[in-house]
């Protein structure tokens, strides 16, 4: 059986205007300076505190866990809005659909999401029920430690050469290599191509249709 994980923002659905929106409201309130937008979107992917100490460059002066709280509450307010929306990347679905059909193949999602953003986004979309296990920084340490990735092989079942994990960040590459696991980026979420490459990428894809021929490569190959 093979285990393809799927991180969620930056992967999945495209949620970077609402994450600078939540971060600048928590830092307005915090009456700090927010860093630059290439920075914020940097350290997506991380557990909300891990985030927070990094783009406050680790100074244990920074209020971290005081951001974090209020980045959760903006991101509430925000999701009440009308106008509050992640939407599924091109061409995702298409790859959720054709995986979750076959019968050598189950799915899984490993974030720095909550489990309540996760099934958020889930349930908008039309995708409870699909992935199997579900890991998120509710249950393990933050990316890129390995946790996630083994706590979802134990889960299914899933040898590490047989699971793959499709990331668009370096956290998510390291990540997958920690655990053994294989490991795909995508081209279209927060972090740049060379970087995911030096993180340990098998494969780069830039669109859904690379996507489903890479998951197939990176298990032909030869680990």
């Amino acid at each position: 059986m093979k285990l393809v994980l799927f991180d969620c923002d930056g992967t999945l659905v495209d949620s970077q205007h609402v994450i600078v929106a939540a971060m600048t409201r928590a830092f307005a309130r915090a009456d700090l300076v927010l860093p630059p937008r290439e920075a914020v979107l940097g350290i997506v992917g991380l557990s909300l505190v891990e985030a927070m100490r990094r783009l406050g460059e680790d100074d244990p002066r920074f209020p971290a866990e005081r951001l974090a709280e209020l980045y959760r509450e903006a991101f509430r307010e925000l999701r009440a809005e009308q106008d509050f929306f992640e939407p599924l990347f091109p061409g995702v679905r298409g790859v959720i659909d054709k995986l979750a059909a076959r019968d050598d193949v189950v799915l899984g999602i490993a974030t720095g999401k909550s489990q309540r953003g996760v099934a958020m986004v889930l349930g908008h979309h039309g995708l409870d029920g699909f992935f199997s296990t579900i890991q998120t920084a509710d249950d393990a340490p933050s990316k890129p430690h390995p946790a996630m990735v083994l706590q979802a092989m134990a889960a299914t079942g899933a040898e590490p050469e047989d699971t793959v994990l499709i990331g668009d960040t370096s956290f998510d590459m390291v990540m997958a290599r920690a655990a053994g696991a294989r490991a795909i980026g995508v081209t279209w979420g927060y972090h740049t191509t060379e970087l995911l490459r030096q993180s340990g990428a098998e494969r780069l894809v830039s669109d859904a249709d690379e996507l489903m021929r890479a998951i197939d490569e990176v298990w032909e190959a030869v680990p």
